[in-house]
């Protein structure tokens, strides 16, 4: 097994929590601020600063896709819902329903949000692009603020649209 890496990144959304390998991505999740940052400072493979470097990036509206091998566990059902929000376009959005049509089991709505929900690669595996069939925010394990912030970003940079929500 590679050895895996950690290291933190103060995004306007709050410090998220990279993990990797020289290889591939594992995990960008919000580190809540009480939490202590563990890990030791040593040497960072070059993907994990490519990582870091493209969040940056995205957040200041010059990166609408990232570049990033990613490899999260999950089973055959999680990895397509996960496939199939890699193909939500930048400043787009679709509800549940419509992702799990996508996924083809139109009857799998819960099924997806939950499995929507066990992202590990936030922002760069776009779970915060999917919202309810009434174009509500809902379910976002960051936060519905971190969801309404990131949404908004994404619409302003795309379409020049100042709120979503």
């Amino acid at each position: 097994m590679s050895e895996q890496y950690v290291t933190y990144y103060h995004s306007p959304v709050g410090i998220l929590k990279i993990v990797g390998t020289e290889d591939y991505i594992s995990e960008v999740s919000f580190h809540d601020k009480t939490q202590k940052l563990e890990g030791k400072k040593k040497h960072l493979p070059p993907l994990l600063i490519q990582c870091v470097e493209q969040l940056i990036q995205y957040f200041n509206g010059v990166r609408r896709q990232f570049e990033l091998p990613i490899h999260q566990p999950g089973t055959a059902f999680q990895q397509g819902v996960w496939n199939e929000l890699m193909t939500i376009l930048y400043g787009k959005t679709i509800s549940y329903q419509e992702l799990a049509v996508k996924t083809g089991d139109s009857k799998a709505t819960r099924a997806v949000a939950n499995a929507n929900g066990k992202n590990n690669v936030v922002i760069i595996v776009p779970c915060h692009r999917v919202i309810g069939s009434n174009h509500d925010l809902v379910g976002y394990s960051g936060g519905l603020w971190r969801k309404k912030w990131l949404l908004e970003h994404e619409a302003k940079v795309a379409h020049g649209v100042q709120t979503l929500f």
